[in-house]
């Protein structure tokens, strides 16, 4: 078994906390209707993943389930949001996730923020629907990166101050740059859930920061279902 936590980018991470089933999962449970059951995943077993999966019989893929632990800048947990509120699909709740947040209202941890490098910063691209263009120049990325670590600074100096004046922290939180910051979330979701997460967020037009986590998230899953998220990938 390989890592279950791989880092992303100088601070986040994914952590896989916990799964149920494996690859012989989604075959057991679709061969139920049949009252039948497979002892180990041969030839056949494998064959039945891929069709269901290239036939869209994806209910037998929502009962292997995979809970992972993640920490990444707040601009990244927005866009991971919507594989929550975008579930149901007009079929009920078919992919089976479920989400919580650390929340600043009770925690006080040391705030950590994404600061780009000069050369991280990107274009504007030339279709503004997805993603971002080519890095700009180095000397235009390093003005910006001073400008945001003095910006980050004054913020938090600001915060610090009404944390000692007393003010309450779901208030005090309001001086601290939200899209940068960093948040630490629980993200449950179904193996049918995960492989929709990865077929959207593995695409070349995804945002580069949530691209770099789904990767991470593509590792960890193939460990435990390899065969079948291969299928359901390539549905």
């Amino acid at each position: 078994m390989g890592k279950l936590k791989i880092p992303v980018g100088e601070h986040g991470y994914v952590l896989l906390k916990d799964w149920m089933g494996t690859d012989l999962s989604p075959v057991n449970d679709a061969k139920v209707s049949f009252d039948k059951e497979s002892t180990e995943l041969g030839d056949r077993e494998k064959r039945l993943i891929k069709y269901l999966a290239d036939h869209q019989h994806t209910s037998p893929f929502r009962h292997s389930v995979l809970k992972f632990e993640v920490y990444a800048p707040l601009m990244v947990a927005r866009q991971w949001w919507k594989h929550i509120i975008g579930s149901e699909h007009g079929e009920g709740f078919d992919r089976l996730t479920a989400w919580n947040e650390s929340s600043r209202r009770y925690i006080t941890e040391e705030p950590t923020f994404l600061i780009p490098k000069p050369d991280a910063w990107r274009s504007v691209p030339e279709n503004r629907k997805q993603g971002s263009g080519d890095p700009v120049a180095v000397e235009v990325g390093e003005k910006y990166t001073e400008a945001l670590q003095k910006h980050i600074a004054e913020s938090l100096r600001l915060y610090e101050v009404a944390m000692a004046d007393n003010i309450c922290p779901e208030q005090a939180r309001l001086f601290l740059p939200a899209y940068a910051l960093y948040v630490r979330w629980v993200w449950t979701g179904s193996l049918q859930a995960v492989a929709h997460f990865l077929n959207l967020r593995l695409a070349e037009d995804a945002q580069k920061e949530i691209r770099d986590y789904a990767q991470a998230v593509e590792k960890l899953a193939r460990e435990k279902f390899p065969v079948a998220l291969e299928a359901l990938l390539n549905a």
